[in-house]
């Protein structure tokens, strides 16, 4: 039907029921969509219609006519709506095939891969150091984060009024009076004795694992965090031996044109001890402590002092993880923060 042509006035003529019939027919067919379907046929047989407003002149027409009139206008509303219905049906298919072909999965391609975890940067810290280690000839041991007062203190020379034993220092699982106190470890020395008990000189022994000690949580403490103990003990080890190790350590992990110092400092299971300090960012910064083993250490695990020497050392991957990505507060490292730990692939 000519878009321009009203079909709003009442059909009071046969004649503009047999042009509704002869163009309706054409327009359904060029429809291209179920909803411009449905907007066709409110415009053909809804209330504002042709058809309705044909059906509503009915009864101003003369009596004679208005039967043949009538039927008519049912007939050609009958034929409309089939015509209709016919083409609805088939952009139903045609929008369901789309829809389907759109949805398809090929199961000959290749699968979608998911986004991969990473290993967290203080593990990538702590890998790295031992492999530096091992690299020289250290082997690896792990050994329990719930330790017993003697390993953690006694036969590391720690005093019985050494302020670390108190409970506003340490976590204790078990405090007081007990035949032997236990507590989360403080440091991964432990293993120093526990390994030695257990194994003959020469030792080249490295240890990371996590420790636990009763502190605030601020930029640059935590009270969990990580650390890789060293001990090397065989017939003849100097201080000399104990500089030369960890500078090659130095500069494996922060470059070779890094500078190191050692200075004096006390720590009740090595004298004499030191810190060594590295020179990074514009400034010196303590990077570990270290000495050489107390003999009252060797003593206590069984080894005669007499026969052997070493030395140990002690570091927190967490402060080597800030000083090599140049973290400033501790508490990045720890944080759920995808879009900072994200930055460590």
């Amino acid at each position: 039907m000519d878009p321009t042509t009203n079909l709003s006035e009442p059909m009071e003529t046969q004649e503009t029921l047999e042009r509704l019939r002869a163009e309706a027919p054409g327009r359904i067919e060029h429809v291209e969509s179920v909803e411009a379907l449905d907007e066709l046929a409110v415009e053909l047989t809804g209330k504002r219609s042709p058809i309705a407003s044909g059906r509503r002149s009915l009864g101003s027409a003369p009596p004679e006519e208005r039967r043949d009139l009538g039927r008519a206008i049912n007939d050609v509303a009958v034929e409309l709506d089939a015509l209709i219905d016919a083409r609805r049906s088939v952009l139903e298919r045609a929008e369901r095939a789309d829809a389907l072909a759109a949805d398809r999965v090929d199961v000959t391609l290749p699968g979608r891969t998911p986004a991969r975890g990473t290993i967290h940067v203080i593990q990538q810290v702590m890998d790295e150091i031992v492999d530096i280690f091992v690299a020289m000839g250290y082997t690896v041991a792990t050994g329990p984060e719930i330790e017993t007062e003697f390993y953690n203190f006694t036969a590391l020379n720690f005093g019985a009024a050494h302020p670390s034993r108190f409970d506003s220092d340490t976590l204790y699982v078990d405090y007081g009076d007990v035949p032997e106190e236990i507590l989360l470890r403080t440091h991964t020395s432990p293993m120093q004795a526990r390994y030695m008990e257990q194994h003959d000189p020469p030792v080249y022994l490295v240890v990371p694992g996590r420790v636990f000690r009763r502190d605030q949580v601020d930029p640059t403490h935590s009270p969990v965090f990580h650390q890789i103990e060293g001990l090397a003990v065989d017939g003849d080890i100097t201080f000399g031996d104990l500089k030369g190790a960890l500078e090659h350590f130095a500069h494996e992990f922060l470059g070779p044109e890094t500078l190191v110092k050692f200075i004096p400092h006390f720590f009740p299971f090595t004298e004499p001890s030191a810190e060594m300090h590295v020179f990074t960012n514009g400034g010196w910064m303590e990077l570990l402590g270290c000495g050489m083993v107390n003999p009252a250490v060797f003593e206590a695990v069984g080894y005669n002092p007499d026969e052997v020497t070493g030395f140990a050392f002690g570091m927190g991957a967490d402060r080597l993880a800030m000083v090599r990505h140049g973290v400033t507060d501790l508490r990045h490292l720890f944080d759920s923060d995808q879009r900072i730990l994200e930055q460590y692939r």
